[in-house]
C-alpha cells in the first residue's frame, strides 16, 4: 500500500484506534506486523521507504502517527536519518526500531536519537511486538498528559539543600559556630551529606581560604594510617623511598576532616589524641621532631560514638577531644519536605549533556520520590536523578523513569545498628511497622484495602495501625 493510500486510510479510521505507522521496505514483512496491529484494534499504516515515511511522519498534523515501527535498513536511507531529521523538525513521536541484524552500533545510535525500543526480526512472538508498542504508546502518552511538579528555585553554588525545621536548625548551628576554632563531630546515616556539611563550615569559617582536606580514615589500611595522616620521612619503613607529607601537614592553615573516624583502630585513636592535646604538634614517622600545625579538626561518623566508649571500642578521652560542638544530619525520611530542592539541584547539576538544559520532572514522579523511605538517604536520591536523567534523554521525567535500586527497594531496617546504639526494642518494632505500612500504601498506590491484604491484616485493624502510626 502507497504512503498516501494509507494517510487516506488512516483519516477515515482515527476514531477506531491509536495510529501506527510501519516502515520497511519488505512488504511481506509490512502485512504481518499489520494484521498483528488490527487485530489488536490499531489503526495502521505503511511506508516501504525512508521518503515515504518522512512525508507521513512531517505531514499534516492530524494525520501523523502515534508510534513508528521503523526499519533499519531502508533502500533510501537508514533510520537514523530518519530519527535525525524528526529531532531536527522537532517531531516527537516514540520510534520502536525493527531490523534483521541485532549490530551494537545501530542499536546504541538509535536509542541516542530517542527510540523507546528494539525489535528484532523475525517475529516469532506477536506478544513481544504488541508489548513494546503498548509501552511506547504508554511513555507518549504520559509525556503529553503529566503535570509538571512545580519546583523551588535553588542556587547550584549552594552545598547542602534544605528548607525544613531540621535543617534550618543546622545552618543556624553553622553560623553559630563555624567562626570558632572548636573541633565539630558530625554523625549522622551513610549518605546524609556529613562531608558536604564539613565543607560548608569551612567556607563559612575564616579559613574559608585556607584548604579543605577531606580524608577517609576506612580508606586505609591500619599499616599506612598514621603515615597518611601525620606523613614519613625517608625510609621509615618498608617502600618508604621518600618524604611523605601527611594530611594534617597538608590542610596546615585549613581544615582536616575525618571522616567514619568510628573505624579508626584504638592504637591510632591513641596517635590522634596526642595531636589533639598537644595543641597540633604531630611527628612524622620515623622522626621525633614535633611539628606545628595549625588545623581546624572536623570528625564524621555513623557510629554511635557513645556506645562504641561503652563497648570499649572507642577512646572516651579522643571522644570528649572531638564532641566539643556536635551537629547530626538527620536521614532524609526525616526531613521528606526538602526532596524537591534536592531533585531541583541534582537537576542542575545533572544533564543530559552538557549542551542540554535540565531535565524536568512530573508531579508524579516527585510524589514517587517523596514516597520512598530513603535507606541511602541523599546520596542515593542523587543516584536515581542521575539514573532518571539518562532514562529520559535529560527530556521530560516521568514515574516510570525512577528506577529504585533492588537491593535499597527492600527499605533495609537496620536491626544490628539499631540494637548496638541501645534503641529500645519497641521503637525497633514501630519503626519497622511503619516502614511495612507505608510500603504496602506505595505498592497499593494508597488503597488501605489492597495494602492491608499485602500484610494479611483485617482492614479494620490495618486501618487503625496506620492511624497509631500516623501514616
Amino acid at each position: 500500500m502507497r504512503a498516501d493510500e494509507s494517510a487516506k486510510r488512516t483519516g477515515t479510521l482515527a476514531a477506531t484506534g491509536q495510529h501506527i505507522l510501519i516502515v520497511d521496505d519488505y512488504a511481506s514483512i509490512r502485512q504481518m506486523l499489520r494484521e498483528i496491529l488490527e487485530d489488536a484494534h490499531y489503526v495502521v499504516s505503511e511506508a516501504g521507504s525512508g521518503k515515504d515515511a518522512l512525508d507521513i511522519i512531517a505531514g499534516p498534523q492530524d494525520k501523523r502517527p502515534d508510534l513508528v515501527l521503523l526499519d533499519h535498513y531502508l533502500p533510501d536511507m537508514e533510520s537514523t536519518q530518519i530519527q535525525q531529521e524528526m529531532q531536527n523538525q522537532d517531531i516527537d513521536i516514540p520510534v520502536i526500531l525493527i531490523t534483521g541484524k541485532g549490530q551494537a552500533q545501530n542499536i546504541i545510535k538509535a536509542t541516542q536519537l530517542g527510540a523507546v525500543d528494539y525489535l528484532r526480526k523475525p517475529f516469532d512472538d506477536p506478544t513481544v511486538i504488541l508489548t513494546a508498542v503498548q509501552h511506547g504508546l504508554k511513555q507518549s502518552q504520559m509525556k503529553r498528559d503529566q503535570v509538571l511538579a512545580e519546583m523551588p528555585e535553588i542556587d547550584p553554588s549552594e552545598k547542602i539543600i534544605g528548607s525544613s525545621p531540621a535543617m534550618i536548625e543546622i545552618f543556624k548551628t553553622i553560623g553559630k559556630v563555624a567562626r570558632t576554632p572548636s573541633t565539630i563531630l558530625i554523625t549522622g546515616e551513610t549518605g546524609t551529606g556529613k562531608t558536604l556539611l564539613a565543607e560548608t563550615i569551612h567556607l563559612a569559617s575564616d579559613r574559608r581560604r585556607g584548604p579543605f582536606v577531606a580524608f577517609n580514615c576506612a580508606g586505609v589500611p591500619e599499616t599506612l594510617l598514621e603515615a597518611a595522616l601525620f606523613g614519613a620521612e625517608k625510609g621509615s619503613y618498608t617502600g618508604a623511598d621518600r618524604l611523605r607529607i601527611g594530611v594534617f601537614e597538608t590542610a596546615n592553615k585549613g581544615t582536616i576532616f575525618l571522616d567514619e573516624i568510628g573505624e579508626m583502630t584504638l592504637a591510632t585513636q591513641t596517635k590522634l589524641l596526642k595531636v589533639l592535646q598537644e595543641d597540633r604538634q604531630i611527628e612524622r614517622l620515623g622522626s621525633n621532631t614535633p611539628i606545628k600545625v595549625d588545623v581546624r579538626v572536623i570528625a564524621a561518623t555513623n557510629k554511635n560514638l557513645a556506645h562504641e566508649v561503652e563497648e570499649r571500642r572507642f577512646r572516651q578521652d579522643l571522644y570528649f577531644r572531638l564532641n566539643v560542638i556536635s551537629i547530626h544530619m538527620p536521614p532524609l525520611r526525616e526531613h521528606k519536605e526538602d526532596i524537591p530542592g534536592l531533585v531541583a539541584h541534582f537537576l542542575k547539576i545533572h544533564r543530559f549533556s552538557p549542551t542540554m538544559p535540565e531535565a524536568r520532572i512530573t508531579a508524579e514522579a516527585l510524589d514517587k520520590l517523596k514516597a520512598y523511605d530513603w535507606p541511602g538517604n541523599v546520596r542515593e536520591l542523587e543516584a536515581i536523578i542521575q539514573r532518571a536523567v539518562a532514562f529520559s534523554r535529560g527530556e521530560l521525567i516521568l514515574p516510570d523513569h525512577i528506577v529504585f535500586s533492588q537491593n535499597l527497594e527492600r527499605n533495609l531496617l537496620d536491626v544490628s545498628g539499631r540494637v548496638q546504639a541501645g534503641v529500645p526494642l519497641g521503637t525497633i518494632v514501630q519503626e519497622a511497622q511503619t516502614m511495612a505500612v507505608r510500603t504496602a500504601l506505595r505498592l497499593s498506590e494508597g488503597d488501605g484495602l489492597r495494602a492491608a491484604t499485602l500484610l494479611g491484616m483485617a482492614p479494620d485493624t490495618f486501618d487503625a495501625l496506620r492511624a497509631e502510626l500516623g501514616l
